[in-house]
């Protein structure tokens, strides 16, 4: 398992909040595993996903995809974790990392480890991210000796590690991206999470899309879906937390929901409950959000999404993920290349796997062949991430 330090504190919790949520995990627990939407991907002989499927996650918002990695990719990306935060800055604003050496995305123009307070919530009840996380979330207290921050979230992580770029290339999860968004899928962007134990800090309760609310052809699909492939699993304590069906519902009052809840245990939603390997996909559109990790038990999740086509071809829009751009076929062209490199990094790995076919690049698949050029050519790819 990565190694990340506990702090000598013997308990952390949400001191007198902690019985509250400890029924709240118990019971959000119990719902989630009576819903219909975890089992493993099934396609039938033509090669179609299991409608079965389709339907669940059409309904709930979100639907957890069971033993899609096995024990050798997750060997892999345990190993890049564990590199990607021995090279990670030493501290928040360092530029080398802790053996003295130039950090992780030193380099890079675009944004890359994210740091946060122990335990805390740095965006709720802000304006940050188009002011899309209105409610700020409970924040226990952290243990003595707590480091002032620590890593959360390191961004364009296909440029870093290799076993993240070769999730990404995985057939099966391409083949369902398709089912759902069209085989001329485009990326959203990538990130690896880490939800340290009792340090790792909350997200607060949002729907992650910003633009398209008004728009006459709004669906429960317009911005897309994020793949979590949890490394080590994920539980109601370090785990994130959706409220199903709220991805039909437009644009959520999520202020007035948190204040009808007396607090931020919204009582309708559920956590995701995931063992190793597990996948979960998450509709965009859904409210969701993650509470801060007392737990003893640390997250680590693969994060990457996909948009349909039509939902970014020739809009406006950035400003969280990337600079404000229009999204032209040149953008979406150049983006869409870390799809191409990621099934040819994969066939290397696993070449007893059928590599999935991408539409958009059939027949130019010599173009996209994963080796040190292709690594060079990827840097600051994640400036132009698709933020819808």
């Amino acid at each position: 398992m990565v190694n990340l330090p506990l702090a000598e504190a013997p308990v952390v919790d949400y001191g007198e909040d902690e019985a509250a949520m400890v029924r709240y995990r118990v019971e959000g627990t119990e719902r989630a595993l009576m819903l219909d939407n975890r089992g493993p991907i099934r396609f039938d002989a033509d090669g179609n996903l299991d409608p079965a499927i389709l339907d669940a996650y059409s309904r709930h918002g979100f639907y957890v995809l069971t033993g899609v990695l096995q024990p050798d990719e997750l060997a892999d990306l345990e190993r890049d974790v564990a590199d990607l935060l021995d090279r990670a800055p030493v501290t928040k604003g360092a530029t080398v990392d802790r053996h003295g050496r130039p950090a992780l995305g030193r380099d890079c123009t675009g944004r890359n480890v994210s740091w946060v307070k122990p335990l805390s919530d740095p965006i709720g009840g802000t304006d940050a991210a188009h002011g899309r996380h209105p409610a700020k979330m409970i924040e226990p207290r952290p243990p003595d000796g707590a480091p002032p921050y620590v890593v959360q979230l390191v961004l364009g992580s296909l440029q870093f590690s290799d076993a993240c770029l070769r999730v990404y290339g995985h057939p099966d999860l391409l083949r369902v991206a398709e089912a759902i968004n069209g085989p001329d899928f485009t990326p959203f962007n990538e990130a690896v999470w880490i939800k340290q134990p009792r340090l790792g800090g909350s997200v607060a309760w949002h729907q992650d899309g910003w633009t398209h609310w008004d728009h006459p052809d709004l669906d429960e699909g317009t911005h897309g879906f994020n793949y979590m492939a949890q490394l080590y699993g994920c539980d109601a304590a370090n785990g994130l937390w959706v409220v199903p069906g709220s991805h039909r519902i437009g644009r959520a009052d999520i202020t007035a929901m948190v204040k009808a809840a007396g607090s931020d245990r919204l009582p309708d939603a559920v956590p995701l409950i995931c063992g190793p390997g597990d996948v979960a996909i998450t509709n965009r559109q859904a409210i969701h959000g993650s509470f801060a990790n007392t737990s003893d038990d640390v997250r680590v999740t693969i994060n990457f999404g996909f948009h349909r086509r039509r939902s970014v071809l020739n809009v406006t829009s950035g400003g969280v993920h990337s600079a404000i751009t229009t999204y032209d076929e040149h953008y979406i062209e150049e983006r869409s290349k870390l799809i191409a490199y990621a099934i040819d990094a994969r066939r290397q790995r696993f070449g007893d796997e059928e590599p999935y076919r991408y539409q958009p690049f059939a027949g130019r698949e010599d173009e996209f062949r994963w080796n040190d050029e292709a690594r060079a050519a990827i840097k600051d790819y994640n400036l132009r991430d698709l933020g819808i």
